[in-house]
């Protein structure tokens, strides 16, 4: 089966890339084959790949109106996401699940659990997305954040996690505050330096527009017009969990994302996580979003590890 696609309002070029490379990694994901001529892109392929390879189109054209360029990296995560989408026999197209442009490329929902979680953080104040390592749990709540801040629906960013590690008590570690809680929040800051500039982040950071602090320093604080995320939740008390949602001032949104499955607190303390998943589950305006294996997105072995121990666990 053959169809044509005419490029509208982009440079075939760009879409092409140097020497066709971005055209080579969509024909390196399926087994059509790819021709561009002038403004057509003629597509031989199995019907059911020209469905995916049509969606990609759109979201590549998408992408190229939003940030005038597309690089391979882009290509490959909006092939993924193309797939996926058509896979849960989704009519929207896959451009509504891109969720921020950065200087490094498209952050996008890929799975169909992702997806499901993005559309939820759209529609609801309160997110609780409980999952494996390797989900997009974090990353996809910072892209969130990151994006509600670039088109001025919040004012600033509060990030924070329990520092159980450290058994809250930071007032014995050395340092200043930054000092002592940095070690412990490494991936948050991986997030924000994928998808912020390093000058603007640092702008961000010393204005406090970005806040990035430990639970305990959330109390007494009512925080408006925030983009509030709670991460690593499975080891937040339930006076924690308590505390942190009532934080939640005029305007602003909250994800809590954690793994109920590595809960690092003590063996006779409940985590805040598992209380809040059964007290909060039938309040109109939070949303439980549940990510599994099939939305792990890390290093393919990943996925057959976490299974592997969940078996052995069982």
């Amino acid at each position: 089966m053959k169809k044509t696609f005419r490029l509208k309002d982009i440079d075939p070029m760009v879409f092409s890339g140097a020497g066709d490379k971005n055209i080579k990694v969509i024909e390196s994901h399926f087994n059509s084959t790819i021709v561009l001529r002038g403004n057509n892109l003629i597509v031989d392929g199995l019907k059911k790949e020209i469905n995916d390879i049509e969606l990609l189109i759109e979201n590549i054209t998408y992408t190229i109106n939003n940030k005038g360029f597309i690089d391979s990296n882009d290509i490959k995560i909006l092939i993924n996401s193309a797939i996926s989408s058509n896979n849960s026999k989704s009519d929207e197209s896959k451009l509504d699940n891109v969720i921020l442009y950065t200087y490094k490329g498209a952050v996008v929902a890929q799975t169909k659990g992702q997806i499901k979680y993005y559309q939820s953080v759209c529609k609801n104040d309160i997110v609780f997305a409980v999952g494996p390592a390797g989900t997009g749990k974090t990353y996809q709540a910072v892209a969130c954040a990151v994006s509600a801040l670039k088109n001025n629906e919040v004012e600033k960013i509060v990030i924070t996690r329990p520092v159980v590690e450290a058994g809250e008590r930071l007032g014995f570690l050395p340092g200043d505050l930054k000092e002592k809680v940095d070690p412990y929040l490494v991936p948050i800051y991986d997030s924000l330096h994928k998808m912020i500039e390093p000058k603007k982040l640092k702008e961000y950071l010393d204005k406090n527009i970005i806040e990035i602090a430990p639970l305990a320093y959330m109390r007494g604080r009512t925080l408006h017009n925030a983009f509030i995320i709670l991460d690593e939740a499975q080891n937040s008390t339930k006076m924690q969990m308590k505390m942190f949602l009532t934080r939640l001032g005029v305007t602003s949104k909250a994800i809590i994302t954690g793994d109920i499955t590595q809960t690092d607190l003590h063996l006779n303390e409940t985590s805040g996580l598992v209380d809040a998943v059964n007290v909060l589950k039938n309040i109109k305006g939070i949303s439980f979003i549940k990510l599994n294996e099939s939305d792990i997105v890390r290093h393919k072995l990943v996925k057959d590890i976490i299974k592997a121990y969940k078996k052995g666990n069982n």
